[in-house]
Formats: C-alpha cells, sequence, structure tokens
C-alpha cells in the first residue's frame, strides 16, 4: 500500500510550486475582492451586498431591515468570505463621509468621522437608497449576464446595469497584490455632462473632458489648491496627485478678538486624530501663532483654532497649520480598474467615460431586445384572439363538439401553441365588441413601440439619444442645486507658496550640446563648428549628435522606448571632461536607446517614426517632460522600437526604406496626436524591413539629396509621390547606398 503512494508522488520544484499557488491568490485578489468594475464601479462584495437587498425588496420604500439579515443572505447565497468583510462594505457604502452618494440607507450607528466604530449587525438597520436603485436599474430585463452562485443553487448579475456612474461618483479604494486602486469621488451633475459630451465625442480629449468634470468633489468637501494643468494631467494618465486644504472662516469675537473655526478637514482624514496631531504640536511648541484647539463638532465639523494673540493674522497662521498638519493633505488617485474585458489597469478618464458609455450601449441594446421579445409573443396572443373574434361562432362550434379542440383549431385556423392555449384561457365574458376593440387598440400600440425600438437598434443615433435622456434624468434627479448634488469641494490659489521662476535668473548664453552614442552629454560654451569638433570620447564611444542652443533653453532625448525626457540645458555639465551619463539624469531603460536629441520648440511639431514604418505627428508642447521619469508618447514594442523623431519643415515628406524603396507624399497626410502608435507610412511586405530615413522638404523646392560628393536635385520625382501607407518604387538611380538624404 505504502508502495502505490509513493509511486503516485509527483515531484516539483518548491519554487515552481509556490509560484503557481500565489499567481492563482494574486489573481483572485486583484478580480474578485479589491478592485472595482469600471462598468459599474462596484467590487464583487458591494455588488453581491445590492442585489441581495434587491432580492429581498429592501428598496427606499420598504421598512428597515436588520444588517445581520443582509449580511447572512450575502453570506450563504453569494460571498464564502467573513462576515466581517461584508458588514463592513455595507457600512462604507452608507457612510456619507466616504461615498459622496451613499447606496444604503443606515440606521443607528454606522461609525462617525471621529473614526468611531460601527455597532454590530444584530444591532443596525438598513435599506437602499434611490442611487443604489438607479445602478441595478433594467437587471429584471436580461440587460447584462448573469452567473452561478458559488455553489450552483441561484445566480448573480456579473455587473450592475444602470446608467448611475458609481465607479467616479463614489470613487474606490482597495490593495491587491502588486497594484492598488485609489479613486477621489466627483459630483453626478458634472459626470452626466461629461458622459453627455463623450457619447457625442468618443475622441474627446482630456482638456475638452475636464471643462465639463472639473475635478474630484469630495463628500466632506475641502479646497482643492492645485491648478487646471496638474488636475488635467492626472486625469489624462489616470494617475497624480491632489492637495485638498482644510476650509475654515474667520469668527469675530468680543473686544476685537477672533479665530479661526474649520467647517471641513480633507477627504479621508480622520477629525479625532486630527486634533490630536494639532494639541500635540501645539505641546511641543511648534506652532507659536497657536494658543489652543477645542473641537466643537456635532453633526457638522467645528474645530476651533485660537491665536496666540490678537495681533497674529489669521491667515498666516493658518497657512502655518497647512504646512506642518494634516489640514492640508494629499490624495493620491490611481484610476486601476477591471476594464469590460476582466484585466486590471489604469485609466485615463477618457477610457473610462468611453468604457462606461460602451455599456451603457450594450445594456441598451439588450434591454431594447428583451422588449422587443415580450412584444413579438404579446402580438403572437393579439393575433390569435383577433381570429376568436372573426370565426367566434366557429371556434365556439369547435370547442364545444371536437374532443381534440386545440388540434382542431390549429388546423382550421393556422394557430401556433401559444395564440391556441390564449384562446382556450379565454373568459366568455372577455367575448364583446368592447374587447375586442381594446386588443386591436394594444396591437396598434405594440406595433408602433416595436417599429420604434427597431429602429432603436439600428440607429447610432437613436441610441446616443436615449443615453442622453438617462444621463439627464439622473443630472436632473442630482441638481447642483439640490442638497444632496451641491458641489462640496471648491478651488482656491495657494498664495501662500511661493514660487520662484529659476529661469528668471539665468543668464542667456550660447552653448553647444554634444551627446555620444553610449550616452553621455555635455555643454560647451558658445556656438562651435559642428563639421570640426575636437571633442574627445570614452574608449569604444563616438559622437552620436551635436546641435546648438541657449542656456535658457530646454533639451529633448527621445528614447527607443517612446518616452520624451527633458533636460534644461543650463544644468548640463561642463565640457571639459566627458560630461555626464544622461541614465544619471533621467531614468532612460538600461535596453533603451536615445534615437534622438534636440533643442525643444513648444511652438514646432515632430514626426515620430517607429523601426518598421509606423508614425504620427506631435506638437513639442505634448513632448515636455515634467519628472525624471520621462513623458510616454510614442507606443511601441520590442519588435518595433522608436527610431526618429524628426522635425516637421516641409509640405512633403519623403522617406526610404531597407527594401530599396522611395515614397514621396503629403504632409498632410500623417495625422497629429498626443500619444499612440500612429499609422502607417511606408508599407513593407518583410517583417525584417525597416526605415531607412525621412526627409520634409517643401514641394515647390524641388527634391535630392545631399553626398559627400555634393547635392543632386531631381528633375523629375513624380514617379516616386504616392499615397501613405504605399510601398513607394526602387530609389532612383544615384541615390546614396546608405538610403540616407544627407549623408
Amino acid at each position: 500500500m505504502s508502495k502505490e503512494i509513493i509511486e503516485n508522488i509527483e515531484s516539483q520544484q518548491l519554487a515552481d510550486a509556490l509560484s503557481e499557488r500565489y499567481l492563482s491568490y494574486a489573481v483572485s485578489t486583484i478580480v474578485s475582492r479589491a478592485l472595482p468594475d469600471v462598468r459599474d464601479g462596484l467590487k464583487p462584495v458591494h455588488r453581491r451586498i445590492l442585489y441581495s437587498m434587491l432580492r429581498n425588496k429592501l428598496t427606499p420604500a420598504a421598512a428597515f431591515r436588520k444588517c445581520a439579515k443582509v449580511v447572512g443572505d450575502v453570506l450563504g447565497s453569494f460571498h464564502p468570505h467573513g462576515d466581517g468583510s461584508v458588514y463592513d462594505a455595507l457600512v462604507r457604502l452608507a457612510q456619507d463621509f466616504s461615498v459622496r452618494y451613499p447606496l444604503i440607507d443606515g440606521q443607528g450607528n454606522f461609525g462617525n468621522i471621529d473614526g468611531d466604530p460601527q455597532a454590530a449587525y444584530r444591532y443596525t438597520e438598513s435599506k437602499m437608497t434611490d442611487a443604489a436603485m438607479l445602478i441595478m436599474e433594467g437587471l429584471d430585463e436580461n440587460s447584462v449576464d448573469m452567473m452561478p452562485n458559488f455553489d450552483g443553487t441561484t445566480v448573480e448579475p456579473v455587473v450592475m446595469p444602470g446608467a448611475f456612474p458609481n465607479l467616479l461618483a463614489n470613487g474606490g479604494m482597495g490593495i491587491a497584490v502588486g497594484m492598488a486602486t485609489n479613486i477621489p469621488t466627483h459630483n453626478v451633475a458634472e459626470i452626466c455632462d461629461a458622459l453627455n459630451l463623450v457619447v457625442d465625442n468618443p475622441d474627446a480629449t482630456t482638456v475638452q473632458i475636464m471643462k465639463k468634470l472639473v475635478g474630484p468633489d469630495f463628500p466632506t468637501g475641502g479646497i482643492l489648491i492645485d491648478d487646471l494643468d496638474t488636475i488635467i494631467k492626472n486625469y489624462d494618465t489616470g494617475r497624480g496627485a491632489f492637495r485638498i486644504r482644510a476650509r475654515w472662516e474667520t469668527e469675530t469675537l468680543d473686544r476685537g478678538a477672533s479665530q479661526a473655526v474649520i467647517t471641513e478637514i480633507p477627504y479621508g482624514i480622520v477629525k479625532s486624530k486630527l486634533v490630536e496631531q494639532i494639541a500635540s504640536l501645539i505641546d511641543a511648541k511648534k506652532l507659536p501663532l497657536v494658543d489652543d484647539i477645542v473641537d466643537e463638532s456635532t453633526t457638522d465639523v467645528r474645530i476651533v483654532i485660537t491665536p496666540k494673540n490678537r495681533n497674529v493674522p489669521l491667515d498666516k497662521m493658518m497657512a502655518h497649520l497647512f504646512a506642518m498638519t494634516d489640514l492640508e493633505s494629499r490624495f493620491n488617485m490611481n484610476m486601476n480598474v477591471i476594464d469590460s474585458k476582466g484585466a486590471p489597469r489604469v485609466m485615463g478618464i477618457g477610457d473610462v467615460l468611453r468604457e462606461f458609455v460602451a455599456h451603457q450601449k450594450i445594456v441598451l441594446c439588450r434591454r431594447t431586445t428583451w422588449r422587443l421579445g415580450n412584444i413579438a409573443r404579446r402580438l403572437e396572443v393579439l393575433g390569435g384572439l383577433l381570429i376568436v373574434y372573426l370565426n367566434l361562432d366557429r371556434v365556439i362550434e369547435i370547442i364545444r363538439n371536437e374532443d381534440d379542440a386545440k388540434a382542431a383549431l390549429v388546423s382550421e385556423f393556422q394557430l401556433t401553441d401559444v395564440q391556441v392555449e390564449a384562446i382556450l384561457n379565454t373568459r366568455l365574458r372577455s367575448l364583446r365588441k368592447l374587447e375586442e376593440m381594446e386588443i386591436r387598440r394594444e396591437d396598434a400600440d405594440l406595433r408602433a413601440e416595436q417599429k420604434q425600438l427597431q429602429e432603436l437598434l439600428n440607429s447610432q443615433e437613436m441610441q446616443n439619444n436615449q443615453l442622453h435622456a438617462w444621463f439627464n434624468d439622473i443630472k436632473k434627479t442630482y441638481d447642483k442645486k439640490s442638497a444632496i448634488g451641491r458641489r462640496r469641494t471648491t478651488w482656491d490659489a495657494a498664495t501662500e507658496d511661493i514660487v520662484i521662476n529659476t529661469d528668471e535668473f539665468i543668464e542667456k548664453e550660447p552653448m553647444t550640446i554634444i551627446l555620444s552614442t553610449m550616452g553621455w552629454i555635455r555643454a560647451a560654451k558658445g556656438h562651435l563648428d559642428l563639421n570640426n569638433l575636437d571633442m574627445k570620447f570614452k574608449e569604444g564611444d563616438e559622437l552620436q549628435a551635436a546641435f546648438h542652443a541657449m542656456s535658457t533653453d530646454r533639451v529633448n532625448l527621445f528614447a527607443s522606448g517612446g518616452k520624451m525626457f527633458t533636460l534644461n540645458a543650463n544644468d548640463l555639465p561642463s565640457a571639459r571632461g566627458f560630461g555626464e551619463s544622461v541614465r544619471m539624469m533621467v531614468d532612460i531603460g538600461a535596453d533603451e536607446n536615445i534615437v534622438a536629441a534636440f533643442v525643444l520648440d513648444p511652438m514646432a511639431k515632430y514626426l515620430l517614426v517607429g523601426r518598421h514604418g509606423n508614425g504620427f505627428i506631435v506638437a513639442g508642447e505634448n513632448c515636455l517632460a515634467q519628472t525624471r521619469t520621462g513623458k510616454q508618447v510614442m507606443n511601441v514594442d520590442s519588435q518595433n522600437p522608436a527610431i526618429m523623431c524628426v522635425p516637421v519643415t516641409g509640405n512633403t515628406i519623403a522617406i526610404s526604406g531597407s527594401n530599396d524603396k522611395l515614397l514621396i507624399f503629403d504632409t498632410a497626410e500623417i495625422p497629429e496626436m498626443t500619444r499612440g502608435k500612429g499609422v502607417i507610412l511606408q508599407k513593407y511586405n518583410a517583417e525584417r524591413t525597416y526605415v531607412l530615413d525621412v526627409m520634409f522638404f517643401d514641394a515647390a523646392d524641388g527634391f535630392g539629396w545631399t553626398t559627400g560628393r555634393g547635392t543632386t536635385k531631381l528633375d523629375d520625382w513624380a514617379p516616386w509621390r504616392g499615397r501613405r501607407a504605399s510601398q513607394g518604387r526602387t530609389i532612383p538611380v544615384g541615390f546614396p547606398r546608405s538610403g540616407k538624404f544627407n549623408k
């Protein structure tokens, strides 16, 4: 027996076994627990709580039920985890200081902004709010897929169908394995405006979107002190930080004294700990302008801060408090969500809105199809009932005399089983003229509705109009003039911060920038002769690029990984030595090469080219990188890296490839983008074929190339002129073997 057991043992490396099991755990944590779905903004536990409450008819009009009942049903039917995780999730959905639009209406102790815990679920009661009902609107109309629960005894929705934009409205936070999410809350009325914009213009830019959705709107209010550019950048990438300050006001006392009263604190800050922090700093004499702090809060926040004396300016005292305490905090946004394909990824605001709109269109089509099916079945029944009234005497005769009336009716009137059953189940008192008129009226109404719904399924414009109607209804419900819909977070300039523009103190001087193939960069004073540079390089290194600049310029490096990196020319090392490796200045990957170095002109345009002939034009202002990590401009992969960044200097472009073909076409055929892979510039059949060189020129000046022997002008270059994405023709006689236009 023991021998058989030993023979059935499979050998496996411990590292492999741990890796497989940990990967399964990680995927389960990410997809099934920690990250919300972009379509309904819910994690599985939230979705199951709401669905369980819907099954138990805990609607806004219903009576409150014990939370223990909800938690038990969720655990028993849908969520085989601990009761604490379910109840904590339920409580968060009911806290008006945690979510902007609570989905649960709680009765009892559900915790508070001071960090006090909620009461046990046997003491608290709950039911759903109107927002929760909006999230599940259409669930009974086959609008989404249903899946079996964990034991196969019932089903649950894969995602909620409703048009309420819960992900952005209520935000979310979670920590998974190797990733996390932290999404701020927003104003629903503004989200609906942004959704309407995306419905009409799916390619709307982040700037256009942020004119509608103007930033976070936290449930605890506060003041956002970031500028619009920072907000747009954060929402464009899906990552970034917001600075939130407490809202305060001056309260005048007797004899000319005054005190500061804080009425709103930053989102996510526990009020009791904030008061303790300030009190500790006062005791430690690290807040010399503050005399005392008193928390006079009831249901509303009211924290009174008394200055040291009446001569202390309150704005100066508060500025010091903002710098020293959590009265100013940072919200680190990370819009990491599960997309419609079930994969976790960080999305910009445009992608989030487009995914939501796409989901709503699917829901609309499925609800419409469901309704059409009901109409078709009802029309089938009505058709049979009309036959009764048209042949009433004969139908009665068949029913009275035939042993198998059903078969006889089917045979004589060509009826379906559904119609026969409807006829046989018709009551005698319904056999009157008035009922016939009602059936004909219902038939006409249903056919009109059927036609309208079929047109809806076939018309993108009608679908867009229906989405507009949904979003506008929600916007009307949560109008910004209402108590629940009013914007709570506002903006203000950070006037206390003194910002010095160092560029104003830089003396404008000519420089020559030298970059080697191994990535060593330096700057020589003056504009040197680029054709006769007397520069030494490390062994095995050589010159890659040299160009003139001014000390006030910004120097851009374009890497094969598709990122732009920006350096201040004034910060570059002297040319007395070999310079400094750019990898010490910016985070260029070890496997990436620098393919271009140039003085960045924000007003210019640049052509970015991939190895296999794809590319696009990008504006210079979009090439500026604010951090050492660079700015991803071109999407590339290991087989198709970026290889060129060429200034756009003419109305015509010539491109040569390693297939010995030349193509000339209009510059206007190349699209301008802020980021992407681009379009095909020259088509190559073989995978190993790649771009050799690109050159812009004005058609009026003619086309030619330059070699060591001089410049060659081609009299007739029309045969090589074509459309973008074509192959071109074999290079002309005399064209350089290198395939370069200027070498």
